[in-house]
């Protein structure tokens, strides 16, 4: 199809090239003038040209190993890896379902503007829930919501994780993964939520926190919401546990969602998660939290005045010390160039871009947060086969050197 091209195609010999330079002229002491084709590759000692290939895009690295015996080595060297953590972070790529009801589909290189065709591990469907950060991608069943993987999507490397403590089935559950760049153990936090049997005013909410270094979950807190229960949308940035909670109607709040900041690292709300609540700036739709280098950025659905679950537009907004700030908002040509676009849509972001589509068709539309750019990905390679064939998917940073 076209746009497409399979992750294995890299490897293919029928793609390799010389990689011979431009030659140079070498002078005689005579005056005679000698032409010698002299590869670069030749010349450049192997910590230069492992230097140089780590700056290259992940897809043009699998390519550079089929070049030469040598450039395979340096490519899958351990050194080589150890310079790929040192250099500026990928762009994030978007991974996008192509099915209801297995986990396949393709994923989209910004910088190469390519998609290819890739297989996950671990996940079973493509409804469990999602979370990447840096390289990693974290996978949890979305039946007893107790089975989790943390895997590389590029590499294939996968660990599974313990069975998480607490209630087995609970009624919402949000999930959220922070991996430490430099020692690359990671933190896994999952919010539960469940309702107290017979009052739909009251939650009982459980954060639970797994830390890879020493391998062990603990239940960080336990607390009953009044007129408040968790969802399903949660993020770590800056060492603290962002999670969106939904009004269940008591005590009239002035807007459906809030959001709840918990502190990770003494495991606190600055007392009770009431205390800690933070307003959204509209009626929101979809809301979606993302760690944007360290920041944290949401992007929703906004509500009309008379008809909350009817979107009029998509806004971008940045928490700034307890307060949003509107960073952009799609400008109606790309709002209505999704066609099929009701109230429900998926995003997803990291480093400086974040990626939007409807559950409705394949269209991927592209906000750069650096630019203030808007433009579409190039064409996905799958088309809607039947009405009600929904699409979604995740983003998550290309890495090598990252393994669970």
């Amino acid at each position: 199809m076209a746009g497409e091209t399979s992750w294995i195609s890299h490897y293919d010999d029928r793609q390799r090239e010389t990689g011979v330079f431009d030659s140079f002229l070498e002078l005689g002491e005579e005056g005679e003038k000698e032409a010698s084709a002299v590869s670069l590759d030749v010349i450049l000692p192997d910590d230069l040209l492992e230097r140089i290939l780590a700056y290259l895009p992940i897809a043009s690295i699998f390519r550079a190993g089929c070049v030469s015996k040598r450039w395979h080595e340096i490519v899958n060297s351990g050194r080589f890896l150890w310079n790929l953590s040192n250099v500026l972070p990928q762009k994030p790529w978007y991974f996008m379902f192509t099915s209801s009801d297995e986990p396949v589909g393709y994923a989209f290189d910004p910088v190469l503007r390519k998609w290819y065709n890739i297989e996950l591990p671990c996940i079973g469907t493509s409804n469990w829930f999602i979370a990447s950060s840096c390289g990693m991608v974290c996978f949890m069943d979305n039946d007893s919501r107790s089975e989790l993987c943390i895997c590389n999507p590029i590499t294939k490397t996968y660990r599974k994780l313990e069975e998480p403590p607490g209630l087995k089935f609970s009624d919402y559950s949000a999930l959220a993964i922070s991996v430490n760049r430099e020692s690359h153990f990671y933190s896994v936090a999952i919010v539960k939520s469940k309702q107290v049997p017979e009052n739909f005013f009251q939650w009982d909410i459980s954060i639970h926190i797994y830390n890879s270094e020493n391998t062990t979950w603990v239940t960080s807190l336990t607390e009953v919401l009044m007129g408040w229960r968790g969802g399903d949308e949660s993020v770590i940035c800056n060492g603290m546990l962002y999670f969106l909670v939904y009004s269940t109607g008591g005590g009239q709040p002035e807007n459906r969602h809030a959001l709840i900041a918990y502190n990770m690292s003494n495991r606190s709300s600055q007392g009770s998660l009431t205390r800690s609540f933070i307003p959204v700036p509209c009626s929101l739709t979809c809301g979606r939290l993302m760690n944007l280098k360290e920041k944290l950025v949401m992007v929703g659905g906004i509500g009309k005045p008379d008809r909350p679950d009817i979107i009029k537009g998509i806004g971008i907004w940045l928490l700034n010390d307890k307060r949003w700030e509107e960073i952009g908002r799609m400008p109606q040509k790309f709002f209505q160039g999704f066609g099929e676009f009701d109230d429900v849509f998926a995003s997803s972001g990291a480093d400086d871009l974040i990626y939007i589509q409807s559950y409705g068709a394949p269209a991927l539309l592209i906000f750069d947060m650096n630019h203030k750019q808007w433009k579409w990905s190039q064409r996905c390679p799958v088309t809607k086969r039947f009405p009600l064939q929904l699409f979604t998917g995740f983003c998550f940073e290309p890495r090598l050197e990252i393994a669970p």
